[in-house]
């Protein structure tokens, strides 16, 4: 494997902040690492026997980091990571993680096999050419390449067709420098509720095991056989076979309400922002562009230092609420690119460099991304992976939060 390249990390007090910048100084994104260890093990302990944890850190570890969440994932118990780059790959690597690495995206050109290679990470086929690709790079090496074959079994975006998974399996097992170290597939509807059981998850299922009962027939060896993402994993153990791929419920949060009391997860990412201007204007006062909000009365209104830019959906305008001292305060107006508006009229302690919370615990009181999924119409997953790098990522570690 190349030598790691030394890379900011979220440890490194230059990625947090310019110089002489106090990292919260604006707007920021806690992290709390020991929440992502206390899910990895309680998940752990809900696997089935024999059944292993993925930690999937893609998209940046959903928001939170990819390198830190990965080091508290396999404190916590996880034997191996998932991302969905080749890029996101190599950047582990080179923070010096050495546990197994599948790579869930397509990949389809020659480098970015040949880089697969020489990072150690293992790619995802989809078919025979990528695997011939494989087996020519390995080949002329002289190392072995592992790799991991994807079934479509209902979701009609990667994988190979699940009725030509035992064919292919043959042919992957006629290559010599290529080792099939897994196969799996994804589901599409694991969250949906399913009384009866007879949905598309069993359906999907059923397609899988019929391509391992096929391989079994032959003699064919699949390596580690994985089906469940989070709401799989939290569904049923049926689910779970040699391995589960975990995202969301890492960090967490539940895929689903009905699937939030299986685990006892703790979210791990809280967003908190300063106020910079405190604004006293009489009633009937128009509020940001477009004058969509009108005071009713007498108010007084904060700004605050965080906008779309950063990953607060403009959506959620007039919609927001944010914390502070344990009270929901209203946000008003437009939120716009590096500021939105709230409605301090009944916090009148709240002052100028006060601290609200977006997303987090305060004083009793909590808002999470499923409120904001609701409000907006999107998904849990989408709110998390929204906030952009110019929010600082602080580790909460054992200290307290200096504010």
């Amino acid at each position: 494997m190349p030598q790691p390249i030394p890379q900011r990390s979220v440890e490194d007090p230059q990625r947090l902040a310019a110089p002489g910048l106090h990292p919260r100084q604006r707007a920021w994104v806690e992290v709390d690492e020991a929440a992502i260890a206390h899910n990895a093990r309680a998940l752990g302990r809900w696997l089935a026997p024999g059944s292993s944890l993925m930690a999937v850190v893609k998209a940046d570890g959903y928001g939170h980091g990819a390198a830190p969440v990965a080091r508290a994932a396999l404190s916590g118990g996880a034997t191996s990571l998932g991302v969905a780059t080749l890029q996101e790959g190599i950047e582990l690597r080179q923070a010096g993680l050495v546990a197994p690495v599948l790579v869930m995206g397509n990949l389809i050109q020659p480098d970015e096999l040949r880089s697969c290679l020489e990072w150690e990470l293992m790619p995802t086929i989809s078919g025979m050419r990528e695997a011939l690709l494989c087996q020519n790079l390995a080949s002329g090496s002289g190392r072995s390449m592992a790799l991991h074959l994807k079934l479509d079994t209902g979701m009609a975006r990667l994988g190979v067709d699940w009725g030509d998974g035992v064919r292919l399996l043959q042919a992957l097992l006629g290559l010599d420098a290529v080792r099939l170290a897994g196969i799996y597939s994804h589901l599409a509807d694991a969250d949906a509720p399913d009384p009866g059981g007879g949905g598309l998850t069993a359906l999907q299922q059923k397609r899988f095991e019929s391509v391992l009962r096929g391989a079994g027939e032959l003699g064919l060896a699949t390596g580690v056989r994985h089906l469940a993402n989070s709401a799989g994993t939290l569904r049923c153990r049926q689910l779970h076979y040699d391995l589960v791929r975990v995202g969301l419920a890492l960090y967490g949060q539940a895929p689903a309400e009905h699937l939030s009391q299986t685990v006892p997860l703790r979210p791990a990412m809280s967003v908190r922002a300063r106020v910079c201007l405190i604004r006293e204007v009489p009633a009937g006062v128009g509020v940001s562009y477009g004058h969509r909000y009108t005071t009713r009365r007498p108010s007084r209104l904060a700004v605050v230092t965080i906008g779309y830019a950063d990953g607060v959906p403009r959506l959620l305008s007039n919609q927001l609420e944010v914390l502070f001292a344990g009270r929901r305060l209203a946000q008003v107006g437009a939120i716009t690119m590096d500021q939105f508006l709230v409605d301090a009229t009944e916090a009148p302690e709240l002052e100028v460099g006060s601290v609200v919370t977006l997303l987090g615990d305060d004083d009793g009181e909590r808002i999470g991304p499923q409120d904001w999924a609701q409000a907006s119409g999107t998904i849990p997953w989408e709110i998390l992976c929204g906030f952009k790098h110019r929010l600082p990522r602080l580790s909460l570690g054992e200290g307290e939060r200096d504010r």
